[in-house]
């Protein structure tokens, strides 16, 4: 056996998952989500290759938050100018761009270099329910619930084979 992990380009093909976020909580959502967009879960993984895979997220306006965050948590960002701070609360996010508050959870799960902003490229986050042509397209669905299954079926709905979480 080879000590190798090789450079071919049958190794570095991205697939297509895509994950519910109906009632899934925000950070355990966003952490296998990163885990995705990186490729750790391949047995190729190299942190300085950019080997990850596409995510495909549907009901995003109805994700769950743990706690006072659902209240309380606000997001800040700064324009740049004096007094340019700008402080929004999640619930004015959550019904104006409820997509914009699983990137931003994903974003700072990346780690901070070159590779986050095409890896971010690679996440498609959809409010209501995400378009046939992403979820025809998507090879792997899972689930993060105790005592469910991870399914795994072709394109077209061909053989699905169940595994264990």
């Amino acid at each position: 056996m080879s000590a190798t992990k090789g450079k071919t380009a049958l190794a570095l093909t991205r697939v297509w998952h895509h994950t519910n976020a109906q009632d899934r909580v925000l950070g355990n959502l966003a952490s296998r989500i990163a885990w995705v967009l990186m490729g750790k879960h391949k047995p190729t993984y190299d942190p300085a290759v950019d080997a990850g895979d596409y995510v495909v997220v549907s009901n995003a306006s109805n994700v769950h938050l743990t706690g006072k965050k659902g209240t309380d948590k606000v997001y800040y960002s700064h324009t740049g100018y004096m007094g340019g701070l700008k402080a929004v609360p999640i619930t004015r996010m959550r019904e104006r761009r409820p997509e914009e508050i699983i990137r931003r959870a994903v974003s700072g799960m990346l780690p901070k270099n070159t590779f986050r902003d095409r890896r971010l490229e690679r996440l498609k986050i959809f409010a209501g329910p995400a378009p046939e042509v992403y979820v025809n397209n998507s090879l792997t669905t899972w689930r993060d619930q105790v005592g469910s299954n991870i399914s795994q079926s072709g394109p077209a709905g061909g053989q699905t084979s169940q595994t264990s979480a």
